[in-house]
């Protein structure tokens, strides 16, 4: 029997999703054939080509025939102006961030190969603030650094041209995502597929004809990580379907384990014919026995499917069988990335920010170090769920031994470990292991900002080959911190960051405003704070989410608790994450948001520390209540202790 894994469009640029990775090691220690492609990249990869940028043209001419110049979109018009210029430079620029013409960084940084469009803007932009942005960022020796931010922006106006004059479901990071994320109907989704196909579409439909014909597969699983990839998969369905209606299609990952744990429209099982929640191995497993004729229906796990009652009409049943157990994390196995191009992925330089790059630039080796979350408090998470809520972790040795196979496999010795929150205890015992067994490596993941990590184990990290850690600070506010049970305080996440970055270690804090009676003061006094601990360099990067309340979080179980009232819901018949809540407080985050952005962006390219908070904000707002020596007596008080 041969599975076929696949990614739908789109994720990272990068360096591949993780899941079929996952699954293709375990399938194949249990003695399956497993074969995983990523047409996500591949997708990417067939547009951006000199044939792939005249099919590009021919669409936007037809598109915009109708419009006069000056009424096109300013990329649109741009890309018309100087294509002869794009289609010169697009395959060896996409050569150059692949990492295979390093050489033509000098021509790049020159300014004068690349055509500029719009995204160069941001250039502009930041350089009346600061002078020469570039300079200082890469100084004079910096070529391949400075050519791959130059050649991302190049990307960036490609990217939006295909959006805005071809194909508006197409983004590099998602790709039709407001058509799924917490939508409590299918119909949006199902009007587009039932559509003709979009240009993206047609080169992924083209894209799976291959792959389906090169592995002759039994059964086809699609992972859809994020909302953006449900279009995605479900078109990968229906051309699967469309060359053999009787090949089974499989379904699961992030988007459905968060969001579709209340379907229960049929129309979706036109395209799948199976979807399974949480953890993938044990559903997948028994499903694969099913169809071998070792199991029942009745014996499948967190699986929904069709089923009809005794009238002979169909529903949507879901077959949970908490009999079967769920594999432990020892016996995994360790991913196996054969069959997807690992040479073919794009370094990107999206920010000049050494830590915010991480996400895009690089290859990393995606691994987990254990499942879940030791912590599993916080009232703002999915912490119901069993991606948060089923804590199991492996061992150190095992880590190790699976870090080794897998520098083997790739000749890769980049680790980003995508925990939800790395457990102390065992991030200090992989440590230890990685330099007792000289096993060198570049690796970084999410952390709590535990009191637990002091200057010492800090070092520790750091020797074992850590570059980077990212967590929550969240509302920096003390008050809301325990409101949301985060467990630290404003001045902790102050020490301790600044404990990672004294040990040579990048640190990012994830953000949040918007929180259930979070006012406007406290919301000024907190990008006061931010402020502090950027100018104190206690981290370098960060980034303002706009707090949602989900459906499976503590906050939309009990709003009571928390001051808010949640708002009626429609019938959910599809996705169900988000939920509408009122907040009796009444601050408007719509109108601080832009100003908190503002900011936060000038920080992290090192400008804009001495402008009083009331700058960065068009409308008049609070004064912070925050001393302005608040968070350099805390890092102190850390000097003082060691």
């Amino acid at each position: 029997m041969t599975v076929l894994l696949m990614t739908p469009p789109m994720t990272q640029l990068n360096t591949p999703y993780p899941a079929t990775a996952y699954l293709t090691g375990f399938l194949r220690s249990r003695g399956y054939d497993a074969v995983q492609r990523d047409p996500a990249i591949e997708l990417f990869l067939e547009m951006m080509t000199a044939q792939g940028l005249d099919i590009i043209r021919q669409h936007v001419e037809e598109n915009f025939e109708q419009f006069d110049e000056d009424q096109l979109p300013p990329v649109v018009g741009c890309f018309l102006r100087k294509f002869d210029r794009y289609r010169l430079c697009v395959e060896p620029t996409i050569r150059f961030l692949q990492g295979k013409d390093p050489s033509l960084a000098l021509r790049i940084i020159s300014r004068t190969f690349l055509p500029e469009g719009p995204a160069f803007d941001a250039i502009a932009q930041m350089e009346t603030v600061s002078g020469d942005v570039l300079k200082a960022a890469f100084g004079d020796l910096g070529v391949q650094d400075k050519a791959k931010y130059l050649a991302t922006l190049f990307i960036n106006d490609l990217s939006a041209v295909i959006t805005q004059g071809v194909d508006p479901y197409f983004e590099v990071s998602r790709y039709g995502e407001r058509l799924a994320a917490a939508n409590p109907s299918f119909d949006a989704l199902y009007d587009t597929l039932m559509a003709e196909p979009s240009f993206s579409s047609e080169i992924l439909e083209q894209l799976v004809e291959l792959y389906v014909e090169e592995a002759q597969p039994s059964v086809v699983a699609l992972t859809v990580p994020f909302p953006g990839n449900m279009l995605g998969a479900l078109r990968i369905a229906q051309t699967c379907k469309e060359i053999n209606p009787d090949l089974p299609v499989v379904m699961g990952g992030g988007f459905v384990n968060t969001e579709l744990r209340a379907l229960k429209d049929p129309r979706i099982f036109e395209f799948v014919d199976f979807i399974c929640l949480d953890d993938g191995e044990r559903p997948l497993l028994t499903l694969l026995e099913y169809f071998s004729g070792q199991r029942q229906a009745d014996d499948l796990v967190r699986t929904y499917f069709l089923a009809e009652d005794e009238s002979g009409r169909q529903y949507v049943h879901l077959n949970e069988n908490p009999v079967l157990h769920d594999i432990p994390q020892t016996d995994v196995g360790t991913p196996v990335y054969d069959g997807l191009p690992l040479n073919d992925y794009l370094s990107l330089c999206e920010m000049l920010n050494p830590m915010h790059r991480i996400w895009s630039d690089g290859r990393w080796n995606k691994l987990t170090i254990a499942h879940g979350c030791y912590w599993r408090k916080c009232s703002f998470c999915d912490v119901t769920l069993d991606y948060i809520d089923r804590y199991d972790e492996a061992g150190a040795d095992i880590l190790v031994d699976r870090i080794e196979q897998l520098i083997e496999e790739t000749g890769q010795t980049g680790f980003h470990f995508v925990d939800e929150a790395a457990p102390p205890k065992a991030l200090f015992a992989m440590a230890r292991r990685l330099i007792e067994r000289g096993v060198v490596i570049s690796w970084w993941g999410n952390i709590r900002f535990e009191k637990t990590f002091t200057p010492e184990r800090c070092q520790l990290l750091a020797d074992s080959g850590c570059i980077a850690v990212s967590g929550g600070l969240e509302v920096a506010s003390d008050r809301l911190l325990k409101l949301m049970k985060k467990g630290v305080s404003v001045e902790q996440v102050a020490r301790v960051t600044k404990a990672f970055s004294d040990s040579g270690i990048l640190v990012h804090a994830y953000l949040m405003y918007g929180f259930p009676t979070q006012t406007e003061q406290e919301t000024i006094d907190a990008l006061e704070m931010v402020r502090q601990m950027m100018q104190e360099g206690c981290f370098q990067s960060a980034y303002w989410h706009r707090f949602a309340a989900t459906i499976h979080s503590p906050i939309g179980v009990n709003p009571d608790e928390y001051g808010i009232r949640l708002e009626p819901r429609p019938e959910t018949l599809f996705a169900e994450n988000d939920v509408e809540f009122t907040d009796p407080t009444g601050t408007d985050h719509d109108l601080l948001g832009a100003g908190l952005r503002k900011a936060l962006y000038n920080y992290m390219h090192g400008i804009g520390f001495d402008q009083p908070i009331a700058f960065w904000f068009e409308q008049p707002v609070a004064t912070t209540g925050v001393k302005n020596d608040l968070i350099p007596r805390a890092v102190n008080d850390l000097i003082i202790s060691r």
